[in-house]
């Protein structure tokens, strides 16, 4: 390992994480809401520490090896979250650990919280907590490796373990650089629509601006207890779902639409056909039966609710227009199963990813298949593509070690504390980055003790990361040289 260089990489980092605290601190003095100070105070601590990593680095960064791409990116993601911890920590609202759960909810778009009333929380910590949604939406990985060039240094490593999805060799443009400035314009220019829609549907600019930075990065955190129920908008709930929608569709897809100027990749692309099928799918099924039970005198009410909710999990955004945990029957239940579908890969959305589920049952229809003909040769596609057995490999052994993980910290979680439904809704919502859970985390982790809340915080980095990226580095194989 480059020693040197990977601590000079993070050190450039917390730099550029540093200039995100300047937008907050204006806020505060706009406002007046006291908050000031922390920002400016934090700002300085970032920079400092930053320059302090990168300076003795600088003239002996260097392209990175594969290993050096899964050290800096986990080190990204665990040092960037306890400083974007820092300006939360400094304020009276927050002891160390709820600012770093809150940081790290915030950083990995999760949208779990331990705040009760935030109506009464100071502007300038509500746009703080949607600008790390925003950031980490995308990555300030993805964001700094398009400027990696100007460095001297190739990105592809930190994009490898960055990136989500099985799929990560696929690039739009023959430059990485280029990949990831494409990827950020895009992102910027959702943002920006999705603003402008909410602003003029009825929102307040300051509301606009936040709920977009959390809409597309599929991140949850609203400035009202009643997230998307306070405003009792029905047009502002469409421009939430087409929006969520976005977040939650390869942007790849996205790219390829623009560039076209047509709707057609969406529907050729054989992830969002299946993505937006299972939406259709989940809506039909819960509105029928919130209507058939009751919890809706009107089918509308309960269509409009029903798709709000579903594409909500599903992108694992966590906005809300009702509490789905207090719906009947087996509902709650599977919406949080929904969660762990997720959305597309090469999106801001978590959970497993459709693509990964996708090939997970086609794996095993095939075996059903061979049990029938034994002697059969059936590749496994996606759309026309083939799947390497090597990805087909990946996607098994990633299912498994999720799979081990989850029950792992579900029973660590009920060590800590919390009751059988509430410890796996915890570790469901914050591995697959979701927000809501049930039982005792239906709203907010509040009264999680605070060893239940730094397994959460684990949790939502094992899930932004996929799990494989952070261990990885636990294997003695991965040290020796």
């Amino acid at each position: 390992m480059k020693k040197l260089p990977v601590l000079g990489i993070i050190g450039f980092f917390c730099v550029l994480f540093s200039l995100s605290v300047i937008p907050p601190a204006l806020v505060s003095l706009w406002y007046g809401d006291g908050e000031a100070n922390h920002f400016a105070l934090s700002f300085v601590v970032i920079f400092v520490l930053g320059l302090a990593l990168w300076l003795p680095a600088r003239g002996r960064l260097s392209d990175f090896k594969r290993r050096d791409g899964f050290i800096i990116v986990t080190l990204f993601w665990v040092v960037l979250s306890l400083l974007s911890a820092i300006p939360l920590a400094l304020s009276p609202h927050f002891n160390f650990v709820d600012a770093f759960f809150e940081a790290v909810s915030g950083f990995t778009t999760t949208g779990a919280t331990v705040i009760i009333g935030l109506d009464q929380l100071p502007p300038s910590i509500l746009f703080y907590r949607g600008e790390l949604q925003w950031l980490g939406g995308m990555g300030l990985i993805v964001l700094a490796v398009a400027m990696m060039p100007v460095l001297g240094i190739g990105g592809m490593q930190l994009y490898k373990a960055e990136a989500p999805g099985p799929m990560k060799e696929d690039k739009l443009k023959p430059r990485l650089a280029q990949t990831a400035r494409t990827l950020w314009l895009i992102y910027t220019g959702l943002t920006l629509a999705c603003a402008l829609s909410y602003w003029f549907a009825g929102m307040n600019l300051f509301d606009a601006i936040v709920h977009s930075f959390a809409t597309i990065s599929t991140g949850g955190f609203s400035t009202h207890d009643a997230s998307f129920g306070f405003f009792n908008s029905p047009l502002i709930d469409a421009i939430g779902i087409v929006f969520m929608l976005a977040g939650g569709i390869n942007f790849a897809v996205h790219y390829y639409a623009l560039a076209g100027f047509t709707l057609r990749p969406y529907w050729r692309d054989t992830e969002v056909r299946a993505f937006l099928v299972i939406i259709v799918v989940a809506v039909v099924v819960i509105a029928f039966v919130l209507w058939l039970l009751g919890t809706y005198e009107h089918p509308y009410d309960a269509m409009i609710n029903s798709v709000f909710e579903v594409v909500s999990v599903i992108t694992s955004t966590g906005f809300g227009t009702a509490d789905f945990s207090s719906w009947p029957s087996f509902l709650p239940v599977m919406l949080i199963f929904m969660s762990f579908i997720g959305g597309c890969g090469g999106s801001t959305a978590g959970g497993i990813k459709v693509s990964r589920v996708l090939l997970l049952l086609k794996y095993g229809t095939r075996e059903i298949h061979y049990l029938i003909h034994p002697h059969a040769r059936r590749p496994l596609r996606i759309g026309k593509q083939i799947m390497s057995h090597r990805v087909n490999e990946a996607i098994s052994g990633f299912f498994s070690v999720y799979v081990v993980t989850f029950a792992l910290l579900t029973l660590v979680m009920m060590a800590a504390g919390l009751d059988q439904v509430s410890a796996f809704a915890a570790i469901a919502t914050c591995m697959n980055n979701l927000g809501p859970g049930l039982g005792e985390v239906a709203v907010t982790f509040s009264s999680v003790s605070d060893f239940g809340k730094m397994i959460g915080s684990l949790a939502m980095l094992l899930g932004r990361l996929e799990i494989f990226t952070m261990l990885v580095m636990l294997t003695p194989a991965f040290w020796h040289d």
